[in-house]
């Protein structure tokens, strides 16, 4: 008795068995097309996020957070970089590295690699590469030795396994009685690793920091110095604040720049998807549009003695949009607690469902990433909520609207 008169009539509406059962039928698929359509946002975008959250952590794996080096390729100062980083408070592992793009042989078999030096002691810091070693150990890697490993699809194509040799050309010239030649070296393969990223198994050789300083004749120079921070997200404003500590000019690089066109490509693609996804919702809407047209059509007499007793016809409006709101939020509530439901159990029903049918969704030799990863965020989940409702309220408003505009006496002429 305490409630305003068009939410308790509008209520009332939702709740009563109306005389045409087609209209509770169709108010029914209205909001099961709503609850539908937001599980299949939340469920889809925490796939997309899981995926992206693969992808980098992968990326990552190899690649670092932020980096500084020098602009002519070799920073003297990288012992005085190490120390300023040690007493940043973002950074948590720093190592420093040389990289060269060479190509490697192995009889008729050629392919170009990154070859980077690396102190191992210090890669474990700033990389994930010493955990996904197929054969051999990272901390294997002595100075002096000469030994490289290879990433899996790199040693596949040049056909070569632990144990085996292969001959390292730089672009570095030495000249010889027969001519400028380029130097070459040999080294004997001790690992072969697999991060799940093509870029990285078919292109990345590794070696100790000290042989890839002779073979470069860098001398006691380094390429830069790799960053891990404790918040990803922070490389860009930490690496330029440690920059501007050093005397000179530094070239200062995050994994931000690094892969900028790939990242920007997956948000875009997430954004693409959330647009397409939403118009599941947008049917669904305009079944309650359906929906409310014809309870305003059946609802004629009942309107035009509301409006006899003197209500007004913005209170009409209220009643049905009251009605058509119920049905947009019970299907959205219903569609939030069904998708965070299947977001947060997707890997384990995905692999229900595998090993129920014998079937492998991402079949692992064909795809890096073989299972199907979830990541909820519930930043999403409150975007893809108040989205629905909005886009359920926007369709109440014509066919309320259409409710006000009713003549009591043209309504009760035939009754």
């Amino acid at each position: 008795m305490y409630k305003p008169l068009e939410l308790f009539i509008g209520l009332r509406y939702t709740r009563a068995k109306r005389r045409n059962h087609f209209i509770s039928f169709i108010s029914v698929i209205s909001m099961l097309g709503i609850m539908l359509g937001v599980v299949a946002l939340i469920t889809v975008l925490s796939v997309m996020n899981g995926f992206h959250k693969e992808v980098r952590e992968r990326i990552l794996g190899m690649a670092s957070h932020a980096t500084i080096s020098s602009y002519q390729n070799d920073l003297t100062e990288w012992k005085q970089v190490m120390r300023l980083s040690t007493e940043h408070a973002n950074v948590v592992g720093q190592a420093p590295f040389i990289e060269a793009q060479t190509m490697l042989t192995n009889g008729q078999r050629v392919n170009g690699a990154l070859l980077k030096g690396i102190l191992p002691e210090y890669e474990s810091r700033v990389s994930d590469v010493g955990e996904h070693m197929l054969a051999g150990r990272l901390d294997r890697l002595e100075a002096g030795a000469f030994d490289i490993i290879l990433g899996k699809e790199l040693a596949l194509l040049l056909g070569v396994t632990v144990g085996d040799s292969v001959t390292v050309v730089t672009p570095q010239i030495r000249v010889t009685p027969a001519g400028a030649m380029p130097r070459l070296k040999r080294f004997s393969v001790i690992g072969i690793f697999e991060v799940g990223m093509g870029e990285y198994d078919r292109g990345v050789a590794l070696i100790h920091l000290q042989d890839a300083a002779k073979l470069l004749r860098m001398d006691e120079s380094v390429s830069g110095v790799r960053l891990k921070l404790d918040d990803l997200y922070l490389a860009p404003r930490v690496s330029r604040e440690l920059a501007a500590q050093l005397p000179g000019v530094y070239r200062v690089s995050d994994w931000t720049l690094q892969h900028r066109n790939f990242f920007s490509a997956l948000r875009t693609e997430k954004r693409m998807m959330s647009l397409i996804l939403f118009l599941i919702v947008a049917v669904a809407a305009f079944n309650i549009v359906s929906t409310l047209v014809m309870v305003v059509t059946d609802k004629q007499s009942d309107i035009a003695i509301l409006r006899t007793l003197g209500i007004s016809p913005r209170s009409v409006m209220g009643i049905f949009m009251i009605q058509g709101a119920t049905i947009g939020f019970i299907g959205t509530l219903l569609g939030i607690a069904g998708g965070i439901l299947l977001s947060l159990n997707l890997e384990s029903l995905v692999k229900s469902v595998e090993s129920l049918f014998g079937i492998d969704f991402l079949d692992p030799n064909i795809y890096y990433i073989s299972t199907l990863p979830s990541d909820l965020h519930w930043g999403d989940v409150g975007m893809i909520s108040v989205s629905a409702f909005l886009i359920t309220l926007l369709a109440t408003l014509y066919p309320a609207w259409r409710a006000s505009r009713t003549q009591p006496a043209e309504a009760l002429r035939y009754e």
